[in-house]
């Protein structure tokens, strides 16, 4: 696969996710993609909120591995 088919197929799962971020008053960007390892930095009140470790892990993470193969890890970016 290629890096642009895998970064348009996260940049897919982050616009359906990004609604639930937004209501909460926060975002996700997409940082990098290397080897399978996507970066994104969280933003707004993502990005100091308490649960973003359970947003990343429980949420973006687990779609990514769902819907995005030869994805095999989210990192945050600060």
């Amino acid at each position: 696969m290629t890096t642009d088919t895998m970064e348009s197929q996260v940049q897919e799962v982050l616009d359906k996710l990004r609604p639930f971020l937004l209501r909460d008053g926060g975002d996700v960007e997409l940082v990098d993609i290397e080897e399978g390892v996507v970066k994104v930095r969280l933003m707004g009140a993502c990005g100091s909120c308490p649960s973003s470790t359970i947003t990343l892990k429980a949420g973006i993470e687990r779609a990514l591995l769902e819907e995005v193969p030869g994805f095999t890890e989210l990192e945050q970016v600060f």
